[in-house]
């Protein structure tokens, strides 16, 4: 089978999107777009395909060997097996799921992450900011299930590249709602808006890919209010430019506080959640939010609760639509 590459053959639409939606932001909302972080996210996004190229390489030769003990078998025509596709696409969509979950809640695989969300603002250009450093996250072995499956490490590539492409869209402030039933099954502008989000209600929310469903099955999703206005960007914003430290920050962090650390510890800061700290100095997504329900008056906290409720059974409905 030809090699095929969906993101390659995607730059096009990126671009005429991109350029799209700045014509739409200057007459629209001039705040979504600022030049200078427009050009990081952009040298993000040039710096990930040169990573992508030097890197690529360590997961192709895992992948390969990993398909040698695969559980089925599906022929020297994988590719021709149409069914296998889908099935590929929804599990790979699962994959993505958690893996991303797990690029918020361990340090380590935050440390490149983080690349992703550290732009205040939210526009399609920020869908190009991308880690440099993924590889030594080895987010890959997620994906080590699928090759024992039996799917082809080629058909899983074009799963994942047809999922970041789906992902580009949803970064635009542009697009208010879709319609419901789309809402309930598929991750949509709205709902990813949630997840850039460092509102406390927001943290840590909305973790997926294509498919909302995961977050709704796994407990994770939240769905956006309009009483709250969404500030982007990360809980200890960058304040800065620099192209270096913006990919290397939380890199350079997490090692300080290693080498810091009682040696008990030492571990801890490597592989628990952002924010952790031995001593208690700093603040997790959880106990941000905790913190934020524990000020919120009896009225305001029985109205947050009423808006969560009434968003589930919104989407339930929906999905009852849908079907």
């Amino acid at each position: 089978m030809p090699e095929f590459s969906p993101t390659q053959y995607a730059v096009p639409f990126f671009v005429v999107a991109v350029l799209a939606e700045m014509i739409w932001a200057r007459l629209r909302a001039p705040e979504a777009y600022e030049p200078m972080d427009t050009l990081v996210s952009l040298a993000f996004g040039l710096g990930s395909t040169v990573a992508g190229a030097l890197f690529g390489g360590f997961a192709l030769y895992v992948f390969i060997e990993a398909y040698e003990y695969r559980l089925f078998d599906f022929g020297a025509e994988w590719w021709a097996i149409w069914w296998a596709w889908p099935l590929c696409f929804v599990l790979d969509d699962l994959k993505y799921y958690w893996v991303h979950r797990a690029g918020h809640r361990i340090r380590w695989m935050w440390a490149s992450h983080v690349n992703h969300h550290s732009s205040q603002h939210y526009n399609l250009s920020t869908a190009l900011r991308q880690s440099w450093t993924g590889a030594f996250t080895f987010g890959l072995l997620f994906a080590l299930p699928l090759i024992f499956l039996g799917f082809h490490p080629v058909m899983i590539a074009i799963c994942g590249g047809f999922n970041l492409v789906y992902q580009f869209w949803i970064h635009t402030e542009a697009i208010d709602r879709m319609p419901r039933w789309f809402e309930a099954v598929m991750n949509t502008p709205s709902h990813h808006r949630v997840h850039h989000a460092t509102n406390p209600l927001y943290l840590d929310r909305n973790y997926a890919g294509v498919f909302i469903t995961w977050d709704k099955m796994f407990g994770t999703f939240e769905a956006e209010t309009d009483v709250e206005k969404i500030r982007y960007g990360i809980v200890k914003q960058l304040g800065s430019f620099n192209l270096l430290w913006s990919v290397f920050h939380e890199w350079i962090g997490m090692l300080n506080d290693i080498w810091h650390s009682p040696w008990k510890h030492k571990l801890s800061y490597l592989l628990r959640e952002p924010g952790w700290t031995h001593d208690g100095s700093r603040e997790t997504s959880d106990t941000i939010r905790e913190r934020w329900r524990a000020r919120l008056s009896p009225e305001a906290a029985n109205a947050s609760e009423a808006h969560n409720s009434v968003a589930t059974r919104n989407s339930i409905a929906a999905g009852n639509e849908a079907t």
